[in-house]
């Protein structure tokens, strides 16, 4: 989905008219009938206040041009309702809301982590030794073990 139809999806999900959300956004209708026809996008100062108006990620507001991965766990991030947030319920979208929550990390290190992924990801297919050797290797590319 691209920028325009999601920003016109918001809108109409949110049951507000053009000049609704022009004034919610402090900009002119033309602005936001612009945005919708796919003319031009929103500035980024825009954006953010679009994301924390309407509660969706930037990234989605972009038409999900990255796939999100949380930097601590690995997890991919395929929608908005796992992606973290920040004490002001801004997005972190570098994390996914089980690895950080509230602007603070939930585990204090990897072996807690790791402690954590063999306890629920073993099962029939992965002995824990396969689950620990795995992310053993993968954890540490990852952003926040670095």
């Amino acid at each position: 989905m691209e920028t325009k139809d999601i920003l016109k999806k918001i809108r109409t999900d949110h049951q507000i008219t053009q000049d609704e959300m022009a004034v919610k956004l402090a900009v002119t209708r033309q602005a936001v009938s612009r945005w919708e026809q796919g003319e031009s996008i929103p500035n980024i100062d825009t954006l953010k206040q679009i994301s924390t108006i309407f509660d969706v990620s930037i990234n989605t507001l972009l038409g999900s041009p990255r796939k999100l991965v949380c930097q601590c766990c690995g997890m991919p991030m395929e929608d908005d309702t796992v992606i973290s947030r920040e004490k002001d319920h801004s997005f972190n979208e570098d994390y996914c809301k089980w690895c950080y929550a509230d602007g603070q990390f939930v585990y204090q290190s990897m072996n807690e982590l790791l402690d954590f992924l063999v306890d629920h990801m073993s099962n029939n297919q992965f002995t824990p030794e396969q689950v620990r050797a795995y992310f053993s290797e993968q954890l540490p590319k990852l952003k926040h073990w670095h």
